[in-house]
């Protein structure tokens, strides 16, 4: 962890199982996902045996600089021969939310995408009415593309809008930003 950094990554075990379906049925973080069905630990344990251990899925969990662990972020569905996966990111603790920790865990997450799985792009999918979402996912360099899809969600009917990112506009964001 570099010094200043308010969150670090560390990689998702196993033993993370309980407090991810802890997170993942809480209220708050669950209205924000497209699937809204109850997490289980079984789930959760096959997510891991058939995506995270076959490498379609790389996911991490977001730490504070104190070690309390506070969320995940991960890239699902690689396909290496495109160089493209898909973004996602939860918040699991709401005393957490609003706090920019999300935003630099993004940043986090985007390094490793670009530089060790060597992606050429990321896309992500998100509940369009969740703008906490779009306003931290914009200042990581994610734009809006023109797709649009609606589900069916608890709440009813909801919009879903569609970001991404490629290499060279991260480059160019890093090298804006340094």
């Amino acid at each position: 962890m570099a010094a200043g950094q308010k969150v670090w990554l560390r990689p998702m075990t196993v033993e993370d199982t309980e407090r991810i379906v802890a997170w993942r049925n809480k209220d708050f973080v669950r209205k924000n996902f497209i699937y809204q069905e109850p997490f289980t630990k079984e789930g959760h344990l096959s997510w891991i045996r058939n995506q995270v251990e076959t490498g379609h899925v790389v996911q991490f969990i977001i730490c504070l600089s104190d070690g309390r662990q506070i969320g995940s972020v991960y890239f699902r569905d690689i396909d290496r021969e495109k160089g493209t996966a898909e973004y996602g990111i939860f918040i699991g603790e709401e005393d957490a939310l609003g706090c920019g920790y999300g935003t630099e865990a993004a940043r986090q997450a985007l390094a490793c995408a670009f530089t060790e799985l060597k992606l050429q792009r990321v896309f992500l999918r998100f509940l369009a009415d969740n703008i906490g979402a779009l306003k931290s996912y914009g200042h990581v360099g994610f734009r809006l593309t023109k797709k649009r899809g609606h589900v069916m969600t608890k709440q009813g009917e909801r919009e879903v809008r569609f970001m991404e990112i490629d290499r060279c506009a991260w480059l160019a964001g890093r090298e804006q930003s340094e």
